[in-house]
């Protein structure tokens, strides 16, 4: 269990690394078990490789598995707890601290924390670690960063370069350095091999790169160029220029800085000019990035956009560039180290804020396509696309924080709010909008849209006050704006009776919004909202065949659109009216047709109402097994949301007596035992079986 990533084909192992942390953390020493082990060393020097590795090696000792929490795309620390609670499977749906959240979750799990690259945010890495320590005696954290994170109980591992041997040594070329350096080599040339003639040389490469992986690595994309002796001997020239060009005195740090500094910059000293710029201008991407979106933010002004795609082919030759397969499609990410020397130089140039206005604005133009297009046939490509550009949707959003002139961060914000409510991102959007809404407080069609969708997120988050609140304010804008806006306060206001209870006020709103001609306009959320509102309130007050008139209409108008979100809200609404009709095998169809969609997007409420449907269906008709089997899963489900049954009366009492009814027919010990089932296997595992059991095996 665990979201490791996979190590990159021919890699060095750092056995004697990896076997030091797993000491560490088993106490095989006077020290006693360490809970936080703190990887330091300079940028590229492999510390995110050994933690991996270490990682690797540990998962199977902690029950709940090993998690990795990326922290380099953050820019601060406040958003530090949702990340942590994104990369492991929590999606919190209340209005607790989400630090409290973390620290409940984690409170009796047995699990390994990966955070990597602290550095930038040390002090709230230190405040988060001590909490979670303080309140999950099981949890184990291990950090990487070039900064310890000065917390008590820490244990710091500095990584060293990758030793290296005399050039005459006969086990030379089993050395790590050397190892590493064959296999890029191998990877940057076609046919290479290594020879007895030129293996001093590449051990003397090695030596004098003093064994730094990111500087072996940059180098031996070189040797498309130029043979290993003349390399070496070219490199001996760029230490000689480039090694004191800082100022600083050798002997104030290791030897290996002086190898990186020299390394990079020799690297981009041999780009041509088109390269350096392109390097430069890449580095205001957060995370990764395809082609046509580096075209977008980066051409300009000495850089055509027809020259890009072949710098971006030249800079992955080099290594500057990290190539990402993703499907049909490939994307680009630099490292950390990398990206730093880029932004160097853009800064340099006099274009960082330049770039990193083009930066947001292509992010806002994104947002904005989603927005207009969410609502149609391409939700799952939505999806697949916002969730993979996320670390760059962030520094949009942050750098639009710091200058929020002209409402771009209120309609930033807003035009992501099929992002925060449809992809399962409802805290750290509330945090975003909340943001932008404090920034920029001048009335405006901005803050009324992000009013709007702020009051979707509190409303899934149970928030009665905060959604009364925002819709108060959207309601007394909109009033001196336009009919979008007004429809806009109307919605929220709707969403103000569903969170009450209201449900006579509720069917009486959707039935004047019914009223209006919005069956020939352009299908939008809020109809399709209204619709499940009210056919939510009607199964709620007993009327299951007008709920299910107005159901179908809600299908028909998603099946024209291609819509699929939406309906399939429809489809648990539909559910729950089948099952009071007793209908039980309509019930599971409707069921798992939300299920699927709900989980293909990530979207727990969804997917956990339906899994609690499909177990009373299962309950109906007398598959009790299957039916405790699903309550386990569900509340497995409901544990990382931290809401059972999102808090909704109805919900909460028919989960009540479909247990009461399960157990009673099973009898405690079968009914146990299946629940523990559903309660423990993996989740998507067992989704997986639901959707396709003649694909996957029993649980």
């Amino acid at each position: 269990m665990g979201n490791l990533t996979e190590p990159r084909t021919g890699t060095v192992d750092r056995q004697a690394e990896v076997a030091e942390i797993q000491k560490m953390f088993e106490g095989a020493s006077h020290e006693g078990p360490a809970r936080l082990v703190t990887l330091t060393g300079v940028g590229g020097v492999g510390k995110t490789r050994v933690a991996l590795n270490a990682a690797a090696a540990l998962q199977p000792r902690f029950r709940d598995g090993a998690w990795l929490v990326e922290l380099a795309p953050l820019n601060r620390g406040a958003v530090l707890a949702l990340a942590i609670a994104e990369a492991l499977p929590l999606a919190d749906q209340t209005t607790r601290p989400m630090i409290d959240v973390l620290a409940e979750y984690l409170a009796d799990r047995e699990l390994l924390l990966v955070l990597d690259t602290c550095e930038h945010l040390t002090d709230d890495c230190a405040l988060v670690v001590e909490a979670l320590l303080r309140a999950a005696s099981g949890l184990r954290v291990l950090a990487t960063s070039r900064r310890v994170l000065d917390v008590v109980g820490e244990r710091v591992l500095s990584v060293e370069p990758l030793p290296v041997p005399e050039a005459d040594d006969a086990r030379a070329g089993t050395a790590d350095a050397v190892v590493l350096l064959t296999l890029r080599a191998t990877e940057a040339v076609s046919g290479f091999t290594v020879t007895d003639a030129d293996r001093p040389d590449l051990v003397r490469l090695c030596r004098r790169l003093d064994g730094l992986p990111l500087a072996i690595e940059l180098a031996a994309a070189r040797l498309r160029d130029l043979p290993v002796g003349e390399l070496t001997a070219r490199l001996d020239d760029r230490f000689a220029v480039l090694g004191d060009t800082d100022g600083i005195a050798r002997d104030a740090e290791p030897p290996w800085h002086q190898a990186l500094r020299t390394t990079i910059g020799w690297s981009h000293e041999l780009c041509t000019p088109a390269e350096r710029l392109l390097w430069a201008r890449l580095s205001v991407f957060a995370g990764s990035f395809d082609a046509e979106t580096a075209l977008q933010v980066c051409a300009g002004d000495h850089l055509p956009a027809r020259q890009i795609p072949a710098v971006l082919g030249a800079l992955r030759e080099k290594s500057i560039l990290m190539w990402q397969p993703t499907g049909n499609s490939e994307r680009y990410r630099m490292l950390d180290t990398i990206r730093e020397y880029g932004a160097h130089w853009l800064r340099g140039i006099g274009e960082d804020d330049t770039l990193r206005r083009r930066h947001r604005d292509h992010y806002l133009a994104l947002a904005r396509r989603g927005d207009a297009t969410w609502i149609g046939p391409e939700q799952f490509a939505w999806y697949d696309r916002m969730t993979a550009e996320h670390d760059d949707l962030r520094a949009a959003l942050e750098y639009s924080l710091t200058e929020p002139e002209g409402h771009t961060a209120l309609e930033l914000t807003g035009s992501l709010w099929f992002f925060w409510h449809g992809c399962g991102f409802v805290k750290e959007g509330r945090y975003y909008l909340d943001q932008a809404l404090a920034v920029d407080t001048a009335p405006s069609p901005a803050r009324v849209k992000a009013l709007y969708a702020c009051g979707q997120l509190v409303l899934f988050l149970g928030d009665l006050p905060a959604l009364e609140e925002r819709a108060a304010e959207c309601t007394a804008l909109a009033a001196h704006l336009g009919d979008t806006e007004r429809s806009y306060a109307a919605a929220t206001e709707l969403r103000v009776l569903q969170l009450r209870g209201d449900l006579a006020q509720t069917v009486s709103r959707v039935e004047a919004q019914l009223a209006t001609d919005w069956r020939e306009e352009p299908l939008t959320l809020i109809p399709l909202s209204a619709l499940v509102y009210g056919t939510h309130s009607l199964v709620a007050a007993g009327r299951f065949e007008e709920a299910i008139a107005w159901l179908d209409e809600l299908s028909a108008a998603c099946d024209r659109n291609g819509e699929r979100s939406m309906r399939a809200w429809g489809d648990f609404v539909r559910a729950q009216a089948e099952l009071a009709l007793g209908r039980f095998q309509e019930a599971d169809e409707h069921a798992r047709a939300a299920l699927l969609v709900k989980h293909r997007l990530r979207e727990g409420v969804g997917s956990g109402m339906a899994l609690e449907a499909l177990a009373r269906a299962a309950t109906a008709t007398g598959q009790r097994r299957d039916a405790a089997w699903l309550l386990g899963l569900a509340t497995q489900l409901w544990e990382t949301l931290g809401r059972p049954q999102a808090g909704v009366p109805a919900v909460v009492a028919a989960r009540q007596a479909c247990e009461r009814q399960t157990r009673e027919a099973l009898g405690a010990y079968a009914y146990q035992r299946a629940f523990d089932s559903g309660r423990t296997i993996d989740l998507h595992t067992g989704i997986a079986h639901i959707l396709n059991p003649s694909a996957t095996p029993p649980p």
